[in-house]
């Protein structure tokens, strides 16, 4: 289905967002939102993200381990899907994102990028990285 997504990166302190352009072609950094478990407002700005960039759906990142288990950090992005469901009139797709947050903050240090400057944009890295192998493998 033609139309833009928004790509997740669940942190413990911020959630990284991503979207892509109508045709799925490529994914860009968008922001990043303070992660607000306890009262929802993480929940509520993406929610509105999705509104204002009429997004068709959502891809939000489920971290695995190399070995193809889920531990404490994918257990988080199911909670974060399960608040952020109820929220949307569009589905909600989780995505293996193994490496991803590895990857990304690779590439920011790479470009010269470090400390409280690389963690502010990491996670929207982060979550182009999840969109893009999302777009890629819907696209073949």
């Amino acid at each position: 289905m033609r139309g833009r997504r928004l790509g997740i990166d669940v942190g413990a302190v911020r959630v990284g967002v991503a979207s892509c352009d109508p045709d799925g072609l490529i994914a860009t950094p968008l922001l990043t939102v303070p992660r607000d478990v306890e009262g929802g407002t993480d929940v509520t700005t993406i929610a509105a993200l999705v509104a204002e960039h009429e997004a068709v759906g959502v891809v939000v990142g489920l971290p695995r381990t190399l070995a193809g288990r889920e531990g404490p950090a994918a257990e988080a992005a199911r909670a974060f899907v399960a608040a952020l469901e109820p929220a949307l009139d569009v589905p909600v797709e989780l995505s293996d994102e193994r490496l991803t947050t590895v990857l990304a903050t690779r590439q920011m240090r790479e470009s010269g990028r470090s400390g409280r400057r690389q963690r502010a944009v990491v996670d929207q890295v982060a979550a182009v990285g999840i969109l893009q192998g999302w777009l890629d493998r819907h696209r073949r």
